[in-house]
């Protein structure tokens, strides 16, 4: 079983703070209905993404993914 250390949990509260759906995101910002995708699995997205959603949401790395230490 392939465990993730990075979560996308505060990204999904971030788009509820600020009032974002992934529609918005798809279709008026250009992201790839792919990368939701990979992250909703806890799969990799690169930096580049990363710092596109962060410029999107105005908001900080920390507001999108966590590390989640391996137990």
């Amino acid at each position: 079983m392939v465990m993730y250390m990075i979560s996308y949990r505060p990204f999904y509260a971030t788009l509820l703070r600020k009032g974002v759906t992934e529609y918005h995101l798809i279709f008026k910002e250009g992201v790839s209905a792919n990368t939701l995708h990979r992250m909703k699995h806890g799969e990799a997205i690169s930096t580049r993404t990363l710092n596109v959603l962060c410029e999107i949401l105005d908001c900080r790395v920390d507001e999108v993914v966590e590390y989640v230490p391996d137990e």
